[in-house]
Parts: C-alpha cells; sequence; structure tokens
C-alpha cells in the first residue's frame, strides 16, 4: 500500500497509507487530514482539495487537464506545483509522496 505523506505549513505531518486506485482526496479525507475538504466529493469543482505536489512526484503526474486548470485559478494561493489532489490517483510508484497543504486552507 502506497504512503502519502500530507505536510502542513507548521511542518505536522500526516502519514496515511493510500489503497491504490483512490484519489488522493480520498485518502486525505477518509485520514481526516486538515485542510483537505473534498467538498463536492472529487468532481473537480470546488479547489477545496487544493495541495502543492513536491518533486520528483509532481513531474510524475503529467499535466492537469483543462478543467482542473480553471479551478486552480480560483484556488487559495496557487502556485507552480498546485493540484488538486481528487485529480491524482494514487498508484503504487507514488509511495512516499509530499502533498503539503496550503496555509489558507487550514
Amino acid at each position: 500500500m502506497p504512503t502519502i505523506r500530507f505536510i502542513e505549513p507548521s511542518g505536522t505531518e500526516h502519514v496515511v497509507e493510500a489503497e491504490s486506485g483512490q484519489s488522493v482526496m480520498e485518502a486525505a479525507t477518509g485520514n481526516l487530514v486538515p485542510g483537505i475538504v473534498g467538498e463536492c466529493g472529487g468532481s473537480c469543482s470546488c479547489a477545496t482539495c487544493h495541495v502543492y505536489i513536491d518533486q520528483p512526484w509532481f513531474g510524475q503526474l503529467g499535466t492537469p487537464d483543462e478543467m482542473e486548470e480553471m479551478m486552480l485559478e480560483g484556488a487559495i494561493e496557487p502556485g507552480e506545483q498546485s493540484r488538486l489532489c481528487c485529480q491524482i490517483e494514487v498508484a503504487d510508484d507514488l509511495d512516499g509522496m509530499v502533498v503539503r497543504i496550503p496555509a489558507g486552507q487550514l
């Protein structure tokens, strides 16, 4: 089972074991990670699961589709490594991925 490390702006870490095939948002909300709300349930329509993905994992994810890019424009504190974690599917090659939560979401 892949492990994902969610890091709050304060440095507090939440290490979550995730099932391959579920979204990173589902892994976060299922483990009560603060700052990841997933208000729309993963339909890419609210940006309440906005995160920053550390390298090298960011480069492995491919590019966001047009809908995700539009939602990221309205996200809190978007940056170059921003993604909506509802759009990232957990896979074995993402084991150890570091996901940072924007300060404005806590």
